[in-house]
């Protein structure tokens, strides 16, 4: 299987900033279609919040474009989602997701183990 490994949670101001990272990993070789960031605040559904795959263009929650990016470093396997103009309506937890293939031909599709986003005066 494939691993999700993130980092870069943490407590901001509202108006802050914070990068995300999510490493993806596996005993067996992977190619990665697509990866991206999904949140869930306490009492609600868990919400896509951007994804980029290879041969497209990112997509953004509405809510946050302008404000997120979202990359990709192919050769680590590794997506970033780096959050300007943060408010205390982004608090949650956020969850990497990756979809794509072991071994060239075997599907696969991988949650991260999610990092908690405070945003807070």
């Amino acid at each position: 299987q494939v691993q999700l490994v993130e980092s870069g949670g943490g407590l901001v101001q509202p108006g802050g900033s914070l990068r995300l990272s999510c490493a993806a990993s596996s005993g067996s070789s992977i190619s990665i279609d697509a990866m991206g960031w999904y949140r869930q605040a306490p009492g609600k559904q868990r919400e896509l919040v951007a994804v980029t795959t290879s041969g497209g263009s990112p997509n953004y929650e509405h809510s946050v474009k302008g404000r997120f990016t979202i990359s990709k470093d192919n050769a680590k396997n590794t997506v970033y989602l780096q959050m300007d103009s943060l408010k205390p309506e982004d608090t949650a937890v956020y969850y990497c997701n990756a979809r794509g293939r072991l071994q060239i031909w075997v599907p696969f599709e991988s949650w991260g183990q999610g990092t908690q986003v405070t945003v807070s005066s």
